[in-house]
Order: C-alpha cells, then structure tokens, then sequence
C-alpha cells in the first residue's frame, strides 16, 4: 500500500512493543517515516536485530518481555538513555492462544494469553505514564481487536483479553483528561501476519467470512491509522475506540 499522507512525528520518542514484525514492524516503519525516533521493544533478539537494521540510527533495540514488570522498568530506562523522554507508547504485543472451546480451554494458556495480551498493556502504561505526565504531553495507543468488541468463537482468552484493553483506554482517557495526553486503541480485524500460525485454518477462514470488504486488513492501513492518533494532531479524542475491521463492526 502507498503511504499517501504526511504525518508530522518529528523529534517525537516512540515505543513500539512487539516490534520485530507484523503490526509492530509496520507502525514502526511509519513512524521512522514520519520522523519519529523508535525504542523497539520486543523478546525476539535475533527477529529485532533483523527488523531495526533496515532503520539504522532513527531506532533503539531493546529485549523486553512486557509481562515483567522489572523488564519494562528497565527498557524505560534504556530507552530514555538512547532518545530521551518516551512521548508515544503503542502498546502492541500479543499472542492468540489456542483455539478451543471455553470448557475445554486450557488454564494455563488461558492465563498466558490474558498476561500478554492484557495485563502487559497494564504493566506497560504503569511505567510510561508518570514521565507523560511530568513533560505534560503523551500519545498512547493501544491495539485491541474486534475480539474485543464481538468475541470469537473459539477465542474465549484472546476476546476477554483484548475486551480488557478497551475497558483499560476508557479508564486511563478519563484519568488524563486534565493532561495533554490522549488514550485510544483500535479494533483491527486481523491481518495476515505470523500470529495466524497460532490458530487454525477453520478460524481463519471464520473471521474472514465476517469481514464486509472480503479480506483481512494490511499492516500498513493499521499503522496508518495508529500513526495519526499517535500524533500532535490527534489532540482532542481520548478513551476512543478506532474501528478497523472492514466494516465488521460499526459500533
């Protein structure tokens, strides 16, 4: 897809989680592009070292797993150490889990897909909002799903998961309504990215039937998207929720 509009992120510090590939990788891209400088935060070592050699100083590489809490407090550091203070936190790593029904879901992949999926975008907030707050100006964009909104069949942790992080951006826009920080997320249908891997081609060929537009969403139109609500421009809205599904859901 041609990048059609200019969006202004110059000089403005990004973390990208999850950003070695698929929509982290693209929204990275974007922003690179649009002037910003990205602390990739991801658990890949060698996917990270592969995908932040294409940017060359204009990114940070940083291995963290954002359900620890102790790693997150020390990719803020190091992050703050290779750019300065963090203005654009995209919270986008996440895993699926298995599909199952909800009886026979197993508990621990059940807890594995709620850690990642929803309590990281937690943890991760909890650690960048402060510095927000004391430069008085922060984009948050976190990405959730249209799981989220409708809940899959067969999906039950990676629904609840990603319903969670919507219930989180309401919460955290209204906190900071006072401040110049705005708080959204959007709810992608999915995309052709390696966490279809993780699921089975009955799903696959489920969620794809819902979609109105007849295929699934390209990387490059979700980083579009995130990439305006992560700028100076985007001012106004917060504890939105950006719909982009291919007209899935209208809601």
């Amino acid at each position: 897809m041609a990048q059609t509009n200019q969006i202004n992120l110059q000089g403005r510090h990004a973390v990208v989680t999850g950003a070695a590939q698929g929509f982290g990788l693209a929204i990275t891209t974007r922003m690179v592009a649009s002037g910003a400088n990205v602390s990739m935060w991801d658990i890949d070592e060698a996917e990270l070292a592969k995908a932040a050699a294409a940017f060359g100083d204009k990114v940070s590489t940083h291995i963290c797993d954002v359900t620890d809490v102790d790693a997150i407090t020390a990719a803020v550091a190091s992050s703050n150490q290779a750019f300065g203070p963090i203005a654009i936190l995209v919270n986008n790593a996440g895993i699926t889990g298995p599909n199952d029904v909800t009886w026979n879901y197993p508990v621990e992949d059940w807890r594995r897909v709620i850690e990642l999926d929803m309590n990281a975008v937690f943890y991760c907030c909890r650690a960048v909002v402060p510095q927000m707050m004391e430069a008085g100006y922060g984009r948050i964009v976190n990405i959730a799903s249209i799981a989220g909104k409708e809940g899959n069949a067969n999906a039950a942790a990676y629904s609840t998961a990603k319903a969670g992080v919507i219930g989180l951006t309401k919460s955290l826009g209204k906190e900071l309504v006072d401040h110049d920080i705005a708080v959204n997320c959007i709810t992608p249908a999915a995309a052709k990215t390696r966490i279809f891997e993780q699921m089975s081609q009955t799903h696959i060929d489920a969620m794809l039937s819902k979609i109105p537009r007849k295929r699934f969403v390209l990387v490059e139109e979700v980083a579009a998207m995130v990439c305006w609500m992560a700028s100076e421009e985007n001012h106004f809205t917060t504890g939105g929720v950006f719909d982009i599904s291919g007209g899935r859901a209208t809601y």
